[in-house]
């Protein structure tokens, strides 16, 4: 089976998530697990960890073999956690995890078809909704660019980046869109969830904070005396957390989802999995059809390690919003989880081949830690001959294997 243990700044440590993702694990060998490390994500599991025992393997005879391919396997999950993400750009060198989101800038698509496009913002808008992401990404970059100035249309591009599995290209979209509109409370809360996914929990708690203080409803809480963010990350924390807290015991007879939201970042961030789910279950009595905050549920069930409560919850996300490819990516991680390894195939082709619905996708611009899930879910199926076609992209022959070619 997979075990899944995941990583967030715990009580009691001061340590902060680095910026860039880093591992750990045991190496493989015939006698010990193969044991990775993932950083824990809001919104997904965005490096599961494998527990790999011998039981895979196939018989003694191959042993060697295997454990030069699980050596391999981990070494190709250690270069995922440092490739770049913005893989639309000209210039695919790898961005050394030193240098922030907003440092390296936002990468546009080069070849835009819609670069001249009338009404460009609208049907953005309208693409993103019916979960046609690419064509909502492509649309709003030449919206962009047409009027660089506008606000909601690079906070519309961050949140639709986010969906289509590319945060860092979120994280950059929504810093510009703050630049222009410093007191934008979706941007920010958005932005937040993006750095806790991005593993930057020093910047997720700023941003939360920035939401507090922008709020007409609480920003006199800010305002009254409290210093800005300062010292450890895990005082920086837990003294953003105290002052959400607070903010919600003002607001005892009536529930504001927002607020429960950025509750539940926290406790994410403070690996207190169950407060966290307290958290979302209450913003979803007041937003019952919020596609993203059933997936942010899921996320937190999978982190607290309760898959199969997860897996309802991304199904509920999926029904509300077909095309939210994080969510199905999600849903795969947590089958693999569950030893449902068809399945999480499943899951990751109808991810990939809904990210290259629109004509104009290329290969590059499909995630590639779905393709790098799909490559681990593949293997412990045991069909090593289809992991040529996973190396070179091959969508096609892959969804012919598992009987998916009118997905």
């Amino acid at each position: 089976s997979v075990a899944q243990q995941l990583i967030m700044c715990r009580s009691g440590s001061d340590e902060v998530i680095r910026s860039s993702f880093s591992w750990s694990g045991c190496r493989t060998s015939p006698q010990a697990d193969i044991q990775s490390v993932g950083v824990a994500c809001l919104e997904f599991q965005l490096y599961f960890p494998l527990k790999i025992t011998s039981s895979h393997m196939k018989s003694p005879v191959v042993l060697q073999s295997d454990t030069e391919f699980w050596d391999k396997m981990q070494a190709e999950w250690e270069e995922l956690a440092r490739r770049n993400w913005l893989e639309d750009s000209e210039d695919q060198r790898p961005i050394p995890p030193t240098v922030s989101p907003a440092e390296k800038g936002y990468y546009f698509n080069t070849n835009n078809p819609y670069r001249d496009w009338p009404n460009a913002f609208t049907e953005g808008q309208d693409k993103a909704r019916e979960g046609d992401l690419n064509a909502a990404v492509l649309l709003l970059e030449a919206a962009i660019l047409q009027d660089p100035q506008d606000s909601e249309a690079w906070q519309i591009l961050g949140m639709t980046q986010a969906e289509n599995e590319n945060e860092q290209a979120a994280i950059m979209s929504l810093q510009r869109c703050l630049e222009l509109r410093p007191n934008n409370l979706p941007a920010l809360m958005a932005l937040a969830v993006s750095f806790t996914n991005s593993g930057m929990q020093r910047e997720a708690c700023d941003a939360l904070r920035r939401w507090i203080s922008h709020n007409p409803r609480y920003r006199h809480l800010v305002q009254e005396g409290r210093s800005p963010l300062r010292g450890s990350p895990l005082c920086e924390l837990q003294d953003v957390l105290l002052l959400f807290q607070e903010v919600a015991l003002l607001n005892l007879d009536c529930v504001d989802p927002d607020l429960q939201t950025g509750l539940g970042v926290l406790f994410n961030l403070s690996s207190d999995f169950n407060k966290a789910v307290e958290a979302f279950s209450a913003a979803l009595s007041v937003r019952p059809q919020d596609y993203l905050l059933w997936n942010r549920l899921g996320a937190t069930l999978a982190n607290g390690n309760r898959s199969k409560e997860a897996v309802e919850a991304y199904t509920r996300a999926l029904e509300l919003q077909p095309g939210f490819i994080r969510s199905r990516y999600n849903l795969g991680i947590s089958c693999i989880n569950m030893g449902a390894h068809r399945e999480a195939v499943s899951n990751f082709l109808t991810a990939l081949n809904q990210q290259r619905r629109t004509q104009r996708c290329s290969h590059q611009q499909m995630s590639a830690n779905i393709w790098s899930a799909l490559r681990i879910a593949i293997s412990l199926m045991d069909r090593p001959e289809l992991f040529q076609a996973v190396n070179i992209g091959d969508l096609d022959l892959l969804m012919r294997a598992f009987d998916m070619a009118d997905v």
